[in-house]
C-alpha cells in the first residue's frame, strides 16, 4: 500500500487509479487467499505474481522492475518442473506476461485475452485431475482466471487504445530513491514482438533467451531478411562445375575421405537449429525444446503450418490458416483458433491440442498419447485416428471438460457376407 499511497501523492485520487486498486484488493487478493490455502509451490510463485501486479502501480523505473519480476516468476516454472502442482505453475507463468499491456498500443485488451486463453490450456489440466476431488483447485482457477477478466475490463473502461504517458510529470525519483527519472526524454518502449514482452534494457538470461529473440528480431526484418545473403555464381556451385568437384574430391567421394559419414551410426549426432520462420505459404516451426512462448500471429488463409521435432514446448497460432501438421513431436502443446482443412498429428508422443473456435478435421496417425480440447464451435469436427494409442477428447461439459477416450481395441465378425468392426466393449 505503500507504492499507492506515494503514486496517489503525485498522481491524485483519479478514477484509473481506484480502479486499478479496486482490481488489487478485489480479484487479486481472492485469487491470493485461494493460493495461500493450496499452499506449497503455488503460494511460492503467486507471492511473486503479486509482486509483479503492483511493479504496475510503481512503474518507478519504467517497465525494467516489471520485466525482470516476469522472467522471476518464468523462471521458477522452469525450476519446478518437476512439481505435482507444475500445471499450476504453467498456468501463472503463461499468462503473467499480460502485465505487459502497459506497453501494447494500440490495443492493449486483446493482448491479455490472448494471456487468458494460454493460461485457460494448463487451468483446464487443472480442473480436470481436481475437480472431483478437490474443490480448493477449482476455485483457485476461478479466482485466477478472474483477474485477467477484470483486467480486461479495467483496460477497456479506462486504457482502451493504450497506457497513456505523461512526458511532463514529476521526477520518478521522487516516487522511489536512487531511480532514473521518467523525463520528457525517456518515451515509452516499444510494445513487445510476443509473449513474454521483451524490453529493450533487459539483460539477456540464457543463451536461448539470447537465440530467441534474435530469432524474432530476424523474423521482424521482413523482406530486408534476405539483404545479408549473397549471390553464388555458377562457376562456385560444385554441382555446375566439374573442376571443383576434382578438387574437393575428398569431400564429395566417400573413397578419398577418412571422415564419417553424417549419416552414418557410429556420427555423432548433428545438433539441428531451432527454427520459426515463413516460406511460401509455409510456416516452419522445427527442432524448439523448452519453449513456452511460441507464437504465430501473423497468419493467413492460404498460410499452412509444419510443426516438427519439437519437444516440451508451447505454440500459439492465432488467426485462421489452412491447415496445421505435428510431426515427430514430444511434449508439444499446441493452441490455435481456426483452421479451415485438417490438423493431422502424426509419430508423436505426449501431445496436447486445444481448439479455440473451429476446426472441421482432425488426424491422429501413429501417434502415443493424444489429448484434444474442443470448443463448442468445433463439437461437430471429424475425428480420424490409426496405429495410435491414448487418444482422449475433451468436450466442454458445465465450465469444465468432460473426457472421452478413443477406443483402441476392435472386435470384428464375419455376418455372412462382409466383415463388421465395432468396438471391444472392454474399452469403455
Amino acid at each position: 500500500r505503500y507504492l499507492l499511497f506515494t503514486f496517489f501523492v503525485f498522481q491524485g485520487l483519479v478514477p484509473y487509479v481506484e480502479a486499478f486498486d479496486a482490481l488489487l484488493s478485489g480479484s487479486v487478493a481472492e485469487f491470493v487467499k485461494h493460493s495461500k490455502i493450496i499452499g506449497d509451490d503455488v503460494e511460492k510463485h503467486v507471492s511473486r505474481d503479486n509482486l509483479a501486479l503492483l511493479e504496475q502501480i510503481e512503474m518507478t523505473v519504467l517497465l525494467k522492475p516489471l520485466s525482470d519480476k516476469i522472467q522471476e516468476i518464468q523462471n521458477f516454472r522452469e525450476k519446478n518442473r518437476g512439481s505435482k502442482l507444475f500445471n499450476h505453475l504453467s498456468a501463472v507463468s503463461e499468462s503473467v506476461a499480460a502485465l505487459g499491456w502497459v506497453a501494447v498500443v494500440p490495443k492493449p485488451g486483446p493482448y491479455v485475452k490472448e494471456m487468458n486463453d494460454a493460461a485457460t490450456f494448463y487451468t483446464n489440466r487443472v480442473l480436470k485431475e481436481y475437480k472431483d476431488n478437490d474443490k480448493r483447485h477449482v476455485e483457485w482457477v476461478k479466482s485466477f482466471l478472474t483477474i485477467w477478466t477484470q483486467l480486461q475490463a479495467y483496460i477497456k473502461e479506462y486504457h482502451i487504445t493504450g497506457l497513456s504517458w505523461n512526458n511532463s510529470g514529476p521526477d520518478a525519483s521522487a516516487l522511489s530513491p536512487g531511480a532514473p527519472p521518467l523525463g520528457g526524454s525517456c518515451p515509452p518502449p516499444p510494445p513487445p514482438p510476443g509473449p513474454p514482452p521483451a524490453f529493450a534494457d533487459d539483460p539477456p538470461q540464457d543463451e536461448t533467451s539470447v537465440a530467441r529473440s534474435q530469432l524474432f528480431a530476424d523474423l521482424n526484418q521482413g523482406e530486408g531478411i534476405t539483404r545479408a545473403l549473397r549471390h553464388v555464381p555458377d562457376a562456385q556451385k560444385t554441382h555446375k562445375n566439374p573442376n571443383l568437384r576434382s578438387q574437393s574430391g575428398s569431400v564429395n567421394s566417400p573413397s578419398k575421405s577418412h571422415k564419417s559419414s553424417p549419416t552414418s551410426p557410429n556420427s555423432p549426432q548433428q545438433p539441428r537449429t531451432p527454427m520459426l520462420k515463413l516460406e511460401g505459404k509455409k510456416w516452419r516451426v522445427e527442432y524448439q525444446e523448452n519453449v513456452g512462448d511460441l507464437v504465430i500471429s501473423e497468419t493467413e488463409l492460404k498460410h499452412v503450418a509444419y510443426v516438427f521435432k519439437c519437444s516440451s514446448s508451447m505454440l500459439q497460432i492465432q488467426g485462421k490458416i489452412n491447415s496445421i501438421t505435428i510431426d515427430s513431436c514430444h511434449k508439444l502443446s499446441l493452441v490455435f483458433d481456426n483452421v479451415v482443412g485438417i490438423v493431422e498429428i502424426i509419430n508423436s508422443r505426449d501431445v496436447q491440442i486445444q481448439v479455440l473456435n473451429k476446426v472441421p478435421t482432425i488426424s491422429v496417425n501413429k501417434t502415443e498419447g493424444c489429448h484434444i480440447y474442443l470448443s463448442e464451435e468445433s463439437l461437430d469436427c471429424e475425428i480420424v485416428s490409426a496405429k495410435s494409442s491414448e487418444v482422449n477428447i475433451l468436450i466442454p461439459h458445465d465450465d469444465d471438460y468432460k473426457e472421452y477416450p478413443i477406443p483402441e481395441q476392435f472386435k470384428t465378425t464375419w455376418d455372412g457376407s462382409k466383415l463388421v468392426t465395432e468396438a471391444s466393449e472392454i474399452v469403455g
